[in-house]
């Protein structure tokens, strides 16, 4: 008698050009059955869980007494309650190499389209402004440093994307050893990027050390005329003190694709401004980052419950004691 298939649940809906495949492995659950006051729907019999954007605490994971395995379509696992998770037995996995190539390809547009003032330029246009080439002004990045904080994977897919623009790179990363940087481009701090880069760029998670790093001390930190970019999270950004910079003239502008609160309402002072470009945390919206994300996580769910121990484990200490799923 063949067993039966895992039951998965799904936060959004699977691809349809992937449904026949995922329906070959497993019994899908959600988002079908999801109404606005229970997005829940059916996740009491899930062993498994492809998350995408929603919470997932403890009470959650309570609701799914067997659940074995939480898989994020994403690299950050911050709405994931990691403690929670371990303590019954949850295996947490992030999809890491999925985003990274769509997410470096937004951030270099983000900055392209910060530093040549396409927002302001449009808006002159769509105004019926006169002389707009002598009104126009933009930043030409060749010779320009880019500096990029955090250095994992994105960051140095945007390294060398923007490597062939001519830009110079600087990155600091204290977690990284510093034969992980090539030639000289290792800041020795972050203070010393921040002074020195004329473009600045985060890639780092978001932790409890890392919120709101980027408030009104680091900003005034950073060389006048800057271009302000992140794409990583927007917890690690006070808007605050990302529109006083701004309006001080510390920063030429800047360019985001996470923002806290997420996404922003409509009426946002950052919203109207010309010299800030805001998109609603799409930068791996691409077809092709799409399907890679979704299959990786979907792949890690099923390997956990076939028994295998994928890659990119979050909390490895529960892999020994993985709680069964019950009888």
């Amino acid at each position: 008698m063949a067993a039966a298939q895992p039951k998965v649940w799904f936060e959004r809906s699977v691809l349809p050009d992937l449904v026949d495949e995922v329906a070959r492995q497993a019994t899908m659950l959600g988002p079908a059955s999801a109404t606005p006051d229970e997005p829940y729907a059916a996740l009491g019999g899930a062993e498994g869980i492809v998350a995408s954007v929603r919470r997932y605490d403890a009470a959650l994971m309570d609701r799914a007494p067997r659940l074995r395995v939480i898989s994020r379509t994403g690299i950050g696992y911050d709405k994931v309650d990691l403690a929670a998770a371990t303590e019954r037995g949850i295996a947490v996995y992030n999809t890491p190499d999925g985003p990274t190539i769509s997410t470096a390809e937004h951030t270099i547009t983000l900055m392209l389209m910060v530093a040549k003032n396409v927002k302001r330029s449009e808006a002159d246009l769509r105004g019926g402004r006169s002389d707009l080439y002598a009104h126009h002004v933009g930043m030409e990045l060749q010779g320009k440093v880019l500096g990029l904080v955090g250095y994992g994977r994105i960051a140095r897919r945007v390294a060398d994307i923007a490597a062939g623009l001519g830009m110079r790179i600087l990155a600091f990363d204290p977690y990284l050893d510093p034969d992980a940087f090539p030639n000289d481009s290792r800041a020795a701090s972050l203070t010393d990027l921040l002074a020195t880069a004329d473009v600045v760029s985060v890639h780092v998670p978001l932790t409890e050390q890392t919120e709101g790093l980027f408030g009104e001390a680091v900003f005034r930190a950073m060389k006048p005329g800057t271009v302000f970019l992140n794409t990583a999270r927007g917890g690690l950004v006070d808007l605050d003190a990302l529109q006083a910079a701004l309006d001080s003239g510390r920063l030429f502008g800047a360019g985001l694709d996470v923002t806290q609160p997420e996404p922003l309402p409509l009426g946002h002072p950052l919203l109207d401004r010309t010299d800030v470009v805001v998109t609603p945390h799409v930068a791996a919206g691409t077809a092709e980052a799409k399907r890679r994300i979704f299959l990786a996580a979907f792949e890690r769910v099923i390997q956990v419950l076939s028994g295998e121990r994928p890659t990119s484990l979050v909390n490895p200490e529960v892999w020994d004691r993985l709680a069964p799923a019950p009888s």
